[in-house]
């Protein structure tokens, strides 16, 4: 590529950032480390009326825990600033341009109330107008300046009178740009309303503030989400009326992120149904108090999360599931993205993660599963980390999550309750007997290894004309109080020779009572 790939994240602070939105981050980060270019952190808050205390913040925080960090942006400084469009408005910039698209006749001021503009939809609607819309027929029956007089228009402007500027579409004209997904877009602009590119207080909306703010900043490729496709053909007449046909990026729109049935696009309340979460962190509103649940608060490892999104709308063309963020960045292409929306797959999340904590080395578990078995009321003191490191060996295979290892609790506290089930189902009237004789076998074992231990169970067994299933769950049982988990012996080993024999001991007892 002959300019530098510079890309953006433009969200709007109007609450919790959804993971399709994060995906749009991923995707944007992704091809800009790929092309040695420059990934960038925009806050668009045009809309003042949808803005949310904290929304911003997390935004920021989320992409931290992601581990997409901007190159330049809000939060980041960096040369092209400011980054907020609220900021960015005070210098005067985007009244500018819109007054430029004015007096170059491909814009207009329009004086219309709300009032007047609900009773020309009604209008049109009593006329058979499915979708109304002000354009190219409805705006010579509107108050505007293509409408007005020059002197009228200018008296309104200089008595404080409310106005918008809106983009004069032209007629019959036909719209077209290549996207870097879905190929040639082709719109003719009859299907185009006069949109609001200037508001009345004074804020550029999207559509203009985007063009302008993407033109500043050089931004080379716009990546967004496909709800943005309608837009297109606005920005390309933008890019056009405002001379910078040249610097127009290239675009590409992303597909959407659906629902796990395949049945529309997937929704907070989706997740709130199917019991998974559809934001990054945690959030609480700050208005109602509610709070919506978090990947990271649920236990899942950052880059499993960017792993799962990084495949959900694209195709590596290979059978490699597991990506580091690096490994991401050398695979990653535009071309391999789909053209139709992403299954959600909460099961394959669940997976993800499961593959992730299995690659992380005892040690790293050992200092994510202290917190806990700290909350769950271990004093952890007692044990050194290489004991709690073997543990998490033991147990990682079984888990999805480093919170569902306290599954081996018993292997830091003997159990105080046993498993009814097993009991009931196992438990016999010569069981007894049945583990005192294996306990003095277990208790003349020299080194007291997983290996040794099996091997005096199995001759244990063959002595005595014994099946797995008489012996091994009610012993289970005495040492670990649950009735299934990962190799006894290996239990038996990490517990060590007194402890087990303690608790065999301590287990009859209680049974016999």
């Amino acid at each position: 590529m002959d300019k530098k790939v510079r890309v953006r994240f433009a969200p709007s602070p109007t609450g919790p950032l959804h993971m399709g939105g994060v995906r749009t981050a991923l995707y944007n980060y992704l091809f800009a480390k790929k092309h040695g270019g420059d990934f960038i952190l925009r806050i668009e808050d045009t809309d003042q009326t949808r803005y949310v205390p904290g929304a911003e913040e997390y935004i920021i925080e989320s992409l931290k825990w992601c581990n997409l960090i901007p190159d330049e942006g809000v939060g980041f400084g960096g040369e092209y600033g400011p980054y907020r469009q609220s900021e960015r408005k005070e210098t005067g910039m985007y009244r500018t341009y819109a007054e430029q698209l004015v007096e170059n006749g491909y814009a207009y001021y329009a004086f219309d109330t709300p009032e007047e503009l609900e009773q020309m939809r009604e209008n049109l609607k009593k006329a058979g107008v499915a979708a109304p819309q002000y354009n190219a027929v409805t705006r010579n029956s509107m108050k505007n300046s293509l409408t007005l007089s020059a002197e009228e228009v200018k008296s309104r402007i200089e008595n404080g009178d409310p106005y918008v500027i809106r983009i004069k579409m032209p007629r019959n004209e036909e719209v077209k740009f290549k996207d870097l997904i879905r190929g040639w877009v082709v719109v003719n602009s009859n299907n185009l309303d006069d949109k609001v590119i200037f508001k009345a207080d004074g804020m550029p909306t999207y559509h203009l503030a985007n063009v302008v703010d993407d033109y500043s900043m050089k931004i080379t490729h716009v990546i967004r989400g496909e709800e943005w496709l309608p837009s297109g053909p606005l920005h390309v007449l933008l890019y056009k009326y405002l001379g910078w046909e040249e610097e127009m990026p290239q675009f590409a729109h992303l597909p959407l992120i659906l629902k796990p049935d395949g049945n529309g696009k997937l929704s907070k309340r989706d997740g709130d149904r199917l019991g998974f979460p559809v934001f990054p962190l945690e959030w609480k509103d700050p208005k109602s108090g509610e709070i919506s649940s978090g990947y990271r608060e649920k236990g899942y490892f950052p880059e499993a999360f960017v792993n799962m999104l990084a495949l959900l709308g694209w195709n590596p063309g290979t059978e490699q599931e597991l990506f580091t963020l690096d490994e991401l960045v050398q695979a990653f292409s535009l071309e391999r993205v789909g053209k139709s929306g992403a299954k959600f797959d909460p099961d394959k999340t669940r997976w993800f993660n499961q593959q992730y904590l299995r690659k992380k080395s005892n040690e790293e578990l050992a200092e994510l599963f202290i917190p806990e078995l700290e909350k769950a009321g271990i004093d952890v003191a007692k044990f050194d980390k290489e004991y709690i490191a073997k543990v998490c060996g033991l147990m990682k295979e079984r888990a999805t999550f480093v919170r569902e290892m306290l599954e081996g609790i018993y292997l830091f506290k003997a159990p105080e309750n046993y498993d009814e089930k097993t009991i009931r189902k196992k438990w016999k009237e010569n069981t007894p007997e049945i583990i005192k004789s294996l306990r003095e076998k277990l208790a003349a074992i020299d080194d007291f290894s997983s290996e040794n231990i099996e091997k005096t169970f199995k001759a244990y067994l063959e002595e005595n004309n014994l099946g797995f299933g008489a012996v091994l769950p009610n012993l289970r049982v005495l040492i670990t109080g649950v009735g299934m988990g990962p190799s006894l012996f290996e239990i038996c080993a990490l517990l060590g020779k007194d402890e087990t024999l303690k608790r065999i001991d301590t287990g009859l007892e209680k049974l016999a009572a």
